[in-house]
C-alpha cells in the first residue's frame, strides 16, 4: 500500500492509502519526489476549477525517480524524470493535427484522473521527459513553465514588441520569462504589490502596473509611446481581468488567454473589430515546450528555484494548504517534498 492525499470535497483533504501501481504495457512507474502546487490545485480546493469532479488526488507538477518501465527506450531505471501530464488519445482531430495538448478526450493528471499526491504513480511511457541533470525541484517546475512557454509561442512574440502579461502568479511569471527570452519588452500587471516587486527584483521586468492604484490606459500609452501592447496575455483566470484586457490591445494585436475561468467573455465587437485583433486560447503545452523550458533552465536563462517561496513535507500538506490561498502569506510557488 502507498500513502495518498485526496481532495475529497472543496475545502477538504484526507490522507489515505491505495494499492501500489502495477506495471502495465507501455507505462512506467515513478517514485514521486517533488510536487509543485499550482493554480489548478488551489482552484480545485476552492471548488472553482472547470472540468473537475471529486474526490480527486491532485498533483501534476511532478518530479520523481523512474522505478519501472515498459516500452521506454532511452530511459534508465533509477534516473530522475518528469513527464507531460496531459494524456492524449492519439487519434482525434487535435492529435492528428499535432495538437495533443488539446486532445478531445484529454485526461490531465490530477484533474480528470488521479494525480501525483501519492508515493508512486503510473504514467504512459510516451509522456516521460529526461531529467537532464536538473534537480528534482527544477524538474517539478518544468510543467508550469511549459504552460507559459506555450502561451508565448501561441502569441508568436517578436523581438522588440511590448507584451502585457496580466497576472503575476507562477504561470504569469513563466510567461514573462519566455516573452523576455523571445525578445519581448514585458509589462507586468497585478493587483498584488508583492508580486510586482518580485517581477522587478527577480525577473528584471522594467514595467509594472497595479490596476487598483494606476490609470492603466494612461500608463500603457506612456510606456508604449501611444501604441499600446501588440501582445496581451492573461494569466489570471479572472473574468473581470480577462474582459478588461481587450481594451489594452494595440491595433493589430494578439490576445492570448492562458488563464481559465467558468464564465463568459464579454467584448465590444466594434472595438475588437476595428483593431483587426486576434483572440486565442492557450491550453496545456507540448513536448516542444517542455524541451524549450529544459534547454533554458540548463543554459541559465531561467532559474526555476527562484519561484519557490514555501516548502513543506507531504505529511504537512493537509494542514498548510488552506494558508496558501491567502495572498498575505506571499505564496508564489509551494513545493511538496516526498522521500
Amino acid at each position: 500500500m502507498i500513502k495518498t492525499l485526496t481532495c475529497t470535497t472543496p475545502g477538504q483533504f484526507d490522507y489515505g492509502q491505495k494499492e501500489m501501481p502495477v506495471l502495465t504495457a507501455n507505462h512506467s512507474i515513478l517514485k514521486i519526489k517533488r510536487i509543485g502546487i499550482c493554480g489548478t490545485d488551489l482552484h480545485a480546493f476552492e471548488g472553482t476549477q472547470p472540468y473537475f469532479v471529486y474526490p480527486r488526488i491532485l498533483g501534476h507538477e511532478l518530479a520523481g525517480e523512474l522505478v519501472a518501465a515498459d516500452n521506454a527506450p532511452g530511459f534508465t531505471i533509477g534516473e530522475s524524470v518528469t513527464f507531460i501530464p496531459y494524456f492524449n488519445c492519439g487519434t482525434c482531430i487535435a492529435c492528428r493535427s499535432g495538437k495533443p495538448n488539446c486532445c478531445t478526450r484529454i485526461q490531465v493528471c490530477g484533474v480528470h484522473i488521479d494525480g501525483g499526491m501519492a508515493e508512486y504513480l503510473s504514467v504512459p511511457s510516451s509522456s516521460l521527459i529526461h531529467g537532464e541533470g536538473l534537480s528534482m525541484e527544477a524538474l517539478a517546475l518544468v510543467e508550469p513553465l511549459a504552460i507559459g512557454a506555450h502561451g508565448v509561442r501561441r502569441a508568436a512574440v517578436s523581438p522588440g514588441e511590448f507584451v502585457l502579461v496580466i497576472g503575476a502568479g507562477p504561470i504569469g511569471l513563466g510567461i514573462m520569462e519566455f516573452a523576455r527570452i523571445a525578445g519581448g519588452k514585458v509589462i507586468a500587471m497585478d493587483i498584488n504589490e508583492g508580486r510586482l516587486q518580485f517581477c522587478k527584483d527577480k525577473l528584471k521586468v522594467s514595467h509594472t502596473i497595479n490596476p487598483t492604484t494606476a490609470d492603466v490606459m494612461s500608463v500603457l500609452q506612456e510606456i508604449t509611446n501611444g501604441d499600446m501592447p501588440t501582445v496581451v496575455i492573461d494569466a489570471t483566470g479572472s473574468q473581470k481581468a480577462i474582459n478588461n484586457g481587450f481594451q489594452y490591445m494595440a491595433h493589430g494585436a494578439r490576445y492570448v488567454l492562458v488563464g481559465l475561468q467558468k464564465g463568459e467573455i464579454s467584448v465590444s465587437h466594434p472595438e475588437f473589430h476595428k483593431r483587426e485583433a486576434t483572440l486565442m486560447s492557450s491550453r496545456n503545452a507540448t513536448r516542444e515546450d517542455f524541451e524549450h523550458v529544459i534547454k533554458n533552465m540548463k543554459n541559465g536563462e531561467v532559474d526555476p528555484v527562484t519561484y519557490i517561496t514555501h516548502r513543506v513535507k507531504f505529511e504537512a500538506v493537509k494542514e498548510e494548504f488552506n494558508s496558501w490561498l491567502d495572498p498575505r502569506n506571499g505564496v508564489i510557488k509551494a513545493m511538496v517534498e516526498l522521500g
